[in-house]
């Protein structure tokens, strides 16, 4: 039997510089990890200054990790679709920081949550609106690397109109990019779940991959989100539960697990408590056989 390349864990915690992040995520056993460039819940942040840049490579080095074991995610305050342009103007200013965060940090993938009109515009022009401030953050964040940076979208449940809940609109807001090559994506086990995406057992995890490897295609698939989910399928409700503790519930994350497809791309607990992610982490390995 070939050897996996099973490289899990989650989003640690980057308190103090997110030169500590690196650290803390080898102390729950974490084979990847994800983190927030800056703080999550501000528009503004300080640039980073070269000891952080430094200490955050060493770092990196020290514990094992490369660029393609790292998934960032942005702060939760972007709305790239917003109706408010004063929003919008500070949601692609503050992508467009991120991006230049994780570029600065050597990695390759910054993953953001589409956004939403709020309903006053209909989908494909919310998606339009939506890749065109995406093009935006790539014409002013240049990245001359032989591999340059990725952005991104992450399916979403749904709620309050938000874009992603489909693999269609994701699709859309890819199709309308002037830069399609520059653009991925990432799958929450919740956020589909409460979409309407069947995946407890395999025929409905690979039912998801079909659709994903049709619409999208799975070269673009960059890393997935492990939650389980508090709501009912199709519920829309975006709340995560710890693994095999919500409605998804242990087979289907045994089939998540054993798909092959998945070797090699940052695997990322979002579950609630910190301190059971070395747990969840061994639970998961023992789940993928």
């Amino acid at each position: 039997m070939a050897t996996r390349n099973i490289t899990l864990g989650a989003h640690v915690s980057a308190a103090g510089g997110v030169q500590n992040a690196p650290v803390n995520a080898r102390e729950i056993g974490a084979g990847a990890f994800a983190l927030f460039t800056r703080n999550q819940r501000r528009w503004q942040a300080p640039p980073y200054n070269d000891d952080t840049v430094a200490s955050y490579h060493t770092a990196m080095e020290e514990n094992g990790f490369s660029r393609k074991n790292v998934l960032p995610h942005a702060g939760y305050l972007i709305n790239l679709g917003s109706p408010d342009e004063a929003v919008r103007e500070k949601s692609i200013g503050g992508l467009a920081d991120e991006f230049g965060r994780t570029i600065t940090l050597g990695l390759g993938l910054l993953n953001f949550h589409p956004g939403t009109s709020k309903g006053t515009l209909d989908e494909d022009a919310t998606c339009r609106r939506i890749a065109a401030g995406i093009d935006e953050v790539l014409r002013t964040v240049q990245d001359n690397r032989e591999e340059p940076a990725l952005l991104v979208l992450e399916n979403t449940a749904g709620q309050g109109n938000n874009m992603g809940a489909t693999f269609e609109q994701l699709a859309r807001i890819i199709d309308a990019s002037s830069f399609p090559e520059r653009l991925a994506v990432c799958v929450d086990t919740c956020h589909a779940f409460a979409a309407g995406f069947d995946i407890r057992d395999r025929t409905g995890w690979d039912s998801l991959m079909n659709d994903l490897e049709r619409i999208v295609g799975l070269d673009r698939l960059a890393g997935i989100h492990l939650n389980d989910s508090l709501g009912e399928l199709g519920s829309r409700k975006d709340r995560h539960r710890h693994i095999g503790e919500g409605e998804i519930g242990l087979e289907g994350f045994r089939a998540v697990m054993q798909d092959t497809r998945l070797d090699g791309l940052p695997l990322v607990l979002e579950t609630p408590e910190s301190e059971r992610w070395e747990e969840e982490i061994r639970l998961l390995l023992s789940l993928a056989g």
